[in-house]
């Protein structure tokens, strides 16, 4: 009878021990479930679920970011390309003559490519001169002015 009692003992002892982990794995349970939702809200969803649709919504974004890229790859080439560094250089073209009234003008994208116009004035007639420059090359020579212009307009 003693070892049927200590049996007993033993086996309440077991399930008083099986129930008090049953109680902690319940408390974990409920508390790793509170935590989900608050991460996938209060939907039926379980975390997989959820991980696979915020998967689904990362993709969504990373195209929308290459579309974004591309425009912005678009507007820097339109941007290279437009007139972006303008300069205006007056003088006196001739000796006796006052108020410089004459100039270059320089339109330059950002790869010196552009136009050099000048506007010579004389008592009695006006010359303009326009030339163009590919990547700060002339096939004209360039006046000491109108090269003070290309010069000008690119350092800002």
């Amino acid at each position: 009878m003693e070892a049927s009692l200590a049996v007993a003992i033993a086996a309440g002892a077991a399930a008083l021990l099986a129930l008090l982990s049953a109680a902690v794995l319940w408390r974990r349970t409920a508390r790793m479930q509170a935590a989900q939702s608050l991460v996938v809200g209060s939907g039926r969803q379980d975390l997989l679920d959820f991980a696979v649709s915020l998967q689904g919504r990362i993709d969504d974004l990373q195209g929308a970011v290459d579309e974004v890229a591309a425009g912005l790859s678009r507007v820097d080439r339109r941007v290279d390309g437009s007139v972006t560094n303008t300069a205006v250089v007056r003088y006196d073209a001739y000796e006796g003559t006052g108020g410089q009234q004459s100039a270059s003008l320089a339109l330059l994208d950002s790869t010196r490519t552009g136009t050099v116009v000048t506007a010579i004035q004389g008592r009695d007639y006006a010359r303009i001169y326009v030339k163009d420059l590919d990547r700060g090359r002339s096939s004209v020579a360039l006046s000491p002015e109108e090269q003070e212009a290309v010069e000008r307009a690119m350092s800002r």
